[in-house]
């Protein structure tokens, strides 16, 4: 096949994968290896890895190594194709999806996936480990299937992550949106006890978490509570709400002997006395009621 036709034929490919396509995706087509190789000689490809290129039109991205190394992992499948498997082939995992989802401050110096079956890389750059994920651990991030932010931060402790490292990625993810709490305890409770808790007990490690984090009840609450105009502004909604005491009609004796003259009193006492703790649970990943 000429290089022009091979180039033809492969951007019907590349057009929905990032630009990239295999070698297998390739021959498939009836491109063979030695039009890759004359495409890359020419410039018009760009060999990202073993078996991988990318149209030299298209632009690289963020994750355009990661991009690569999973579509190497099965790679006379389309991405399209594979998106709608279940189980996935490879889901992005571990440190590879804190980076996709934005999560925690880790280098993901390897490309991390999880397969069903067990698999085998040569490549130093690359790092698999074996699970069949159920469909609710998995969604779509940058147009890669990836585990789920609660299925990560229970990976990144099964990995045996620094905890506070963990912790940086659990507040994160609290940040962005609501976690599931109660599904994020389920999978850290295989992982308690190894970690100092009671074995099973998942709720004792995501405190744990929680509280390297800076994210747990008492924690927040010191913040809430160091705040200076908080109280100020507690009590001026607060006030407004109260009636106002008329003294030039001589209703004051009238409220006075009603109790409401000791309401500034009492709101000043509560004040002192608020359960901070329970403000907190407005910034912290709620349980699903069930």
């Amino acid at each position: 096949m000429k290089s022009r036709e091979a180039l033809r034929v492969l951007a019907e490919v590349t057009e929905s994968q990032w630009g990239m396509v295999t070698s297998a995706q390739a021959s498939v087509r009836g491109v063979s290896h030695m039009n890759l190789t004359r495409l890359t000689e020419s410039g018009d490809l760009i060999r990202l890895s073993h078996g991988v290129y990318r149209d030299a039109g298209a632009p690289g991205g963020q994750h355009e190594e990661l991009r690569a190394a999973w579509l190497a992992t099965d790679p006379a499948k389309l991405a399209y194709e594979r998106l709608s498997e279940d189980p996935k082939s490879a889901v992005v995992s571990g440190e590879s999806a804190a980076r996709l989802h934005g999560i925690g401050d880790l280098r993901a110096m390897k490309s991390e996936f999880t397969t069903p079956a067990r698999k085998q890389t040569q490549r130093a750059d690359v790092r698999y480990r074996t699970r069949v994920l159920p469909e609710k651990d998995v969604t779509v991030r940058e147009g890669l299937p990836t585990t789920t932010r609660e299925r990560t931060i229970a990976d990144l402790v099964e990995d045996r992550n620094d905890l506070s490292i963990v912790g940086n990625a659990l507040r994160d993810a609290a940040r962005q949106s609501q976690l599931d709490v109660d599904r994020l305890t389920q999978l850290l409770s295989p992982l308690a006890e190894r970690n100092g808790h009671r074995r099973g007990d998942g709720d004792a490690l995501l405190e744990e978490l929680l509280r390297v984090a800076g994210i747990d009840q008492g924690s927040i609450a010191k913040q809430i509570a160091s705040i200076p105009s908080l109280g100020a502004l507690i009590a001026a909604r607060y006030l407004g709400d109260l009636p106002k005491v008329d003294t030039t009609t001589g209703l004051a004796a009238q409220i006075a002997s009603s109790g409401e003259a000791s309401a500034h009193a009492r709101l000043a006492e509560q004040l002192r006395t608020a359960d901070w703790a329970s403000l907190a649970l407005a910034s912290q990943p709620t349980r699903k009621e069930g």
